[in-house]
């Protein structure tokens, strides 16, 4: 079985209280289908460690039963044509730069004409000095992370 980029991000399963696993959602699932009993499941919850948002996994089936049906939850086709490098081509190679479309006032075109280099260069260079000093955001996405998971058990627990 391959892993996927869905069996790979980071988890932790809980019963009831306790945690029963931590891991890949791939060793994960391995775990639970070993070690846990089929009247367990029940009060197994599931969370993506970087989110904090629960993760929905059907455990009928053996192990490589269950781990397939996550992989093509996610679209994920191992040794198929799409998944394989194309060809290389003569002449230029791709630089990974991908159009799209902003929407702006003409005030804002202005004055990104106005810049060195023009829109384009002006954009990346925001875009990469706001992604450096991004420590805000990582905070934000802790918090959100943090209230997803409370969301979820906020009534599981009595108060103590």
């Amino acid at each position: 079985m391959q892993v996927s980029p869905n069996t790979s991000i980071s988890c932790t399963a809980f019963v009831e209280r306790d945690c029963f696993a931590k891991g890949t959602l791939q060793h994960v699932v391995i775990t639970v289908k070993e070690n846990l009993e089929d009247s367990k499941f029940v009060q197994l919850l599931t969370f993506n460690d970087l989110t904090g948002k629960p993760i929905d996994i059907d455990f009928r089936g053996n192990t490589a039963e269950v781990l397939e049906r996550l992989n093509s939850q996610a679209g994920y086709i191992p040794d198929t044509k799409e998944h394989e490098q194309p060809a290389r081509r003569v002449g230029r190679p791709k630089l990974g730069v991908v159009s799209g479309e902003v929407t702006l006032l003409p005030r804002h075109w202005d004055w990104l004409k106005a810049q060195p280099g023009g829109a384009s260069v002006t954009l990346r260079r925001l875009i990469d000095e706001a992604r450096r000093s991004g420590g805000e955001t990582k905070v934000k996405f802790a918090q959100h992370s943090k209230l997803s998971f409370y969301d979820c058990n906020g009534g599981r627990f009595p108060s103590i």
